[in-house]
């Protein structure tokens, strides 16, 4: 038994998804003003989007958030927001429905372009098909559908160190 807990925290890894091994040359980010091009404008939705990921990035690093030059810039759109049924009553009316967003990012790290990547990132949130995506069920299937998004924006430009 003593072994084995020696053993254990014997085995401590420098990677963690905290964000924590971050470059000591990087000191700044910056999230410019995410568009929202989608077909369907759901309006504020943009700036939900853009403050989530700030607080994101803010809240599992130690980098600074700056209005221009930051050593990591992330832009970009939303390009979608989508309700689908999902699933049909007999009378043909939808039981549950889907609503999807997608975001277009482009990620550039000054100081390692070869870190730079575009691209999509999308989710989504069920709900029945008797309410409408507003109020409360608006609120949180943007909450789900954006701390899903930013975790994986997130991982894709911060974790890998």
């Amino acid at each position: 038994m003593i072994f084995t807990i020696i053993a254990l925290t014997g085995c401590k890894s420098k990677y963690t998804l905290s964000g924590d091994n971050i470059p000591e040359n990087l000191k700044t980010f910056e999230v410019k003003s995410f568009q929202n091009t989608a077909d369907i404008v759901e309006p504020g939705i943009e700036r939900i989007f853009t403050t989530t990921l700030q607080d994101r990035i803010k809240d599992n690093t130690r980098l600074t958030l700056t209005g221009s030059g930051g050593d990591l810039v992330y832009e970009g759109e939303i390009t979608e927001y989508r309700v689908t049924p999902m699933t049909a009553t007999a009378n043909q009316r939808a039981s549950q429905n889907r609503l999807t967003i997608s975001v277009m990012v482009r990620f550039t790290n000054k100081k390692k372009e070869d870190d730079d990547f575009e691209k999509r990132f999308s989710f989504y949130y069920d709900y029945t098909g008797n309410e409408l995506p507003s109020g409360q069920i608006k609120s949180a299937a943007l909450e789900e559908i954006f701390e899903r998004i930013t975790q994986d924006i997130f991982n894709e430009s911060l974790a890998k160190w």
